[in-house]
């Protein structure tokens, strides 16, 4: 019997940030890997920290396409949303083409929403609301193409998983190793509901000790802030002034404006896309 392939697509959630092990990351994707199945398990972790959408359906779509996978994980969106140049249309029409080339490979896909990163990093009011809507609007288009494209769907945009801290990594945008293995469990769980999962779960237990509170620092002072600097150079002159049209609607009782303009550009995003025929999530793999 052939051994199952598994590919993984995304940014650096799916790489693993946040699970360090030796001198590289896991992350729930690898933890999920050898659960999938009892017989052997072909897993090619093709994301990569930073990744867009653009860079999902340009780089690793392909790569995924070439090893033919009987499942599929697409998990991407957070870091178009902290880009000046966001646009919810390209955003859509980029992962209806990625979710539909998989499903037309047959492979059982997996997606998940994704937590507002404005909330995550406890930013003032004014900072935060443009972001949470851009990730609302991702949301939304993710969770109307998973239903298209049949996709085994994982909300964790919600919950108490993101509230408990000790789930979290030291930049609080990405899971520590007990918040990486819950997603894997979930994953599991999702999976073996529809019959695809055969494997014995993935442990929730954490195997190294959580990093210490110095070792956090540290983590923020050096690589935690590259990686806000890297971001706020290309996004923060636009989110000031989307910060000051959100104190401007606030002021003047109209913020409900802000909501509809943004619920608008979804639905005119999902009505662009060509029309795709309904997938079975079920298909084994």
């Amino acid at each position: 019997m052939r051994a199952l392939r598994f590919a993984a697509l995304g940014d650096s959630l799916t790489e693993g940030v946040g699970d360090p092990v030796g001198d590289g990351w896991r992350g729930w994707a690898a933890l999920l890997a050898p659960a999938l199945a009892e017989r052997p398990v072909e897993f090619t972790n093709l994301a990569v920290g930073g990744a867009q959408t653009r860079d999902v359906r340009e780089r690793q779509l392909p790569a995924a396409l070439a090893l033919r996978p009987d499942v599929a994980s697409v998990v991407v969106g957070v870091n178009d949303t902290l880009r000046r140049t966001f646009d919810i249309h390209a955003v859509a029409a980029r992962l209806d083409e990625v979710y539909a080339a998989l499903a037309r490979r047959d492979a059982v896909l997996l997606t998940a929403c994704l937590p507002d990163p404005g909330a995550m990093l406890g930013l003032p009011g004014a900072l935060a609301g443009p972001l949470a809507r851009r990730q609302r609007a991702v949301n939304t288009v993710v969770h109307a193409l998973s239903d298209r494209y049949g996709a085994l769907h994982l909300h964790a945009c919600a919950g108490d998983w993101i509230t408990d801290r000790a789930l979290w990594s030291a930049d609080r945008l990405h899971p520590g190793e007990r918040g990486h293995r819950q997603l894997a469990v979930r994953f599991h769980a999702l999976l073996a509901e529809h019959g695809v999962a055969t494997g014995a779960a993935p442990s929730p237990e954490p195997e190294f000790p959580p990093p210490t509170r110095a070792a956090r620092l540290r983590w923020l002072a050096t690589a935690g802030t590259g990686w806000v600097a890297r971001r706020c150079t290309d996004l923060l002159p636009q989110l000031l002034r989307l910060a000051a049209d959100e104190l401007g609607h606030r002021a003047r009782g109209t913020s409900a404006r802000l909501d509809l303009r943004a619920s608008a550009a979804v639905a005119a995003a999902l009505a662009a896309l060509p029309a795709g025929e309904r997938q079975d999530a079920t298909r084994a793999a």
